[in-house]
Formats: structure tokens, C-alpha cells, sequence
């Protein structure tokens, strides 16, 4: 990818000191990792709206099913400013290939934001960030994820994963999008939908083989099949049967032994007694010793830079 992949992320988790307390929150797996793979855009809504560094707290507050952004006593009420601003970052928005946001803050969180009862007495934690709200629902394929929820492995794996599947979908529309490319670009895909999902990796087909619609509804409905197949966490389940797919390609190639050695691993991954990377490595190994075009230019095999060692872990 000649140009870089941008990513919308909240200012203090790459490290500014725009918090309440004048505080960052700064992110290892975003700034020394991640980072070193992508162009950060950030943004800090508080900020950006007015709030001064440091500030007085604010917070989400119910008040006759109508919920506000404010100071806990209730002045200060900056909602409007802040969707405003989630509206007008939501179009520069549709530019970035993912979104890393908060996690909790009542401007940020992408769920889970605590909803105060206007007495201060007892809270909720059903809440989404009014500046989080506006990005999301403007851009409904745009992978997004909470700085908090990166820690867990597998969720981690997945979003990367999704914002650099949905940089080559970008780059497939810039390029000028017809019926074959719709078609080679899914033909690339194949193996990463069928880990996710079986059934999306049917819909998706049928869906391409299909002549009833338009290239653009064709397009758009492919685009939002795969992301929301791709949001589905593959397990230990569909990655051993997609590797046992895979290992067909090779039956003819090698030994019996090489053949029991690469059974016996996809095995032991299926029962969690090995990462991801060890059958992946040796199905890398004898892809080099006995080429496949096709196996080649698959996502699966390589979704994003290896520096990354998101499959290491499970």
C-alpha cells in the first residue's frame, strides 16, 4: 500500500495530555505497535468544543429519556457542540480505514458509558459517546474499536484485521470498481470469510453469482456482508477447518509424514494446545517449496504485517 492507512483515534491515547486532569491515557499497542503500521488522526472532542485543560468533570445525565453531556450538576451542557463536532469529523471520517476511541468517556465510549440519574443517585451503564455515536453512524463499515477492549487478544486480531480488509476494499473502489475486480477481490478473500463464518461465505457467493442487481448494489452489499462477517470472532473451529482446506492444496505435494506433521498441528491448534502461527508457518513453509497463485494472494495468509504477532497469541 503506497499510501499510508489513517485511523481516527482519541487524542489521549496517543499520548496528549487533553484529560479532565490533564492526563493522557497513552496506549502502548497503539503508539508502538499499531503505529508503526498506520497514520494516526486524532481528535479530542472535549477540546475541540471549548473545554478547557485541566477541566471540571462531565458526565452523561437521563432527564425525561433525554440524555446530556454536562457537569454532574447539570450546567455546563455541551451535547449539541458535541454532536455538531462528531458530525463534521464523521466526513473526514469516511477518508480513514478504522477508529480507535475511548473507552467509558462520555464523549468517546463506543458502549458501556455510564448514565447518570439526574438526582446523581444510581447510574446505568447503557451509554454510547455522543461524539463516538456520530462517527459510527455515519460510517457503519468503518472498523472501530475501544482502546480498552485491544487488550484482549483475539478482539485485537480481529479489528486489525478488519481496518486493513477494509484499506484494500478503499483502495479496490479508488482503483475504479467493475464486476471482475468485484469478483477477484472476493476470490482473494475466500478463506478469511470461511473462518468467520460459513454461512457468510455461502451468502457472499451466491450473492456475486447472482445478475439481479446493479454493480453499485452489488457493491455495497457485498461490502457490508463481509465487514459484518469479518466483526464475527473466528474460532479455533472455523480456523482448523479453513487450515484443513488449505491443506488440500498440497495433498499431492507431500509425504505421508509431512502430511501427518501438518494434521497433527491444525489438531493440536483446534484443541488449543498451540497458536495460530505454527500450522500457518509450516502451510507458509510448503506454499515457497510448491507455489499456488491462487493460495498466494490469499488475505488469509497474511491479513497484516507479521511485526504485529497478532496470531501468537491463541
Amino acid at each position: 500500500m503506497a499510501k499510508p492507512i489513517n485511523i481516527g483515534i482519541s487524542a489521549c491515547l496517543t499520548g496528549h495530555e487533553v484529560r479532565y486532569d490533564a492526563s493522557a491515557k497513552t496506549s502502548h499497542f497503539c503508539v508502538k505497535e499499531l503505529g508503526q503500521h498506520v497514520q494516526y488522526r486524532s481528535f479530542c472532542p472535549e477540546v475541540a468544543v471549548g473545554l478547557p485543560v485541566p477541566r471540571p468533570t462531565i458526565r452523561q445525565i437521563r432527564k425525561d429519556d433525554i440524555i446530556t453531556v454536562a457537569r454532574p450538576d447539570g450546567s455546563g451542557d455541551i451535547t449539541d457542540a458535541l454532536e455538531e463536532y462528531g458530525k463534521r469529523v464523521a466526513k473526514v471520517a469516511k477518508q480513514f480505514s478504522g477508529f480507535i476511541f475511548t473507552a467509558k468517556s462520555p464523549s468517546c465510549g463506543m458502549e458501556r458509558v455510564k448514565v447518570y440519574r439526574e438526582d446523581g443517585k444510581g447510574a446505568t451503564s447503557d451509554g454510547v459517546g455522543v461524539f463516538a455515536r456520530e462517527i459510527m453512524k455515519a460510517n457503519p463499515l468503518l472498523p472501530c474499536e475501544e482502546n480498552g477492549r485491544l487488550n484482549d487478544p483475539i478482539i485485537r486480531e480481529n479489528f486489525v484485521a478488519r481496518v486493513f480488509a477494509y484499506r484494500k476494499w478503499q483502495d479496490l473502489v479508488a482503483s475504479g470498481l467493475t464486476k471482475h475486480k468485484l469478483i477477484e477481490f472476493h476470490s482473494t478473500f475466500k478463506y478469511t470469510v470461511m473462518s468467520h463464518s460459513q454461512q457468510a461465505y455461502k451468502s457472499l457467493g451466491r450473492l456475486l453469482a447472482g445478475n439481479e442487481l446493479s454493480l453499485e448494489e452489488l457493491a455495497d452489499t457485498y461490502i457490508t456482508g463481509l465487514m459484518e462477517a469479518l466483526k464475527i470472532k473466528a474460532t479455533r473451529k472455523g480456523h482448523a477447518n479453513t487450515l484443513q482446506h488449505i491443506q488440500g492444496y498440497f495433498s499431492h505435494h507431500l509425504s505421508k509424514v509431512q502430511r501427518e506433521e501438518l494434521c497433527q498441528q491444525i489438531e493440536a491448534y483446534r484443541k488449543g494446545l498451540m497458536p495460530l502461527m505454527v500450522p500457518l508457518t509450516l502451510i507458509k513453509h510448503y506454499l515457497l517449496s510448491f507455489p499456488k497463485p491462487y493460495l498466494s494472494k490469499q488475505f488469509y495468509l497474511s491479513p497484516y504485517p507479521e511485526q504485529l504477532k497478532l496470531r501468537y497469541g491463541y
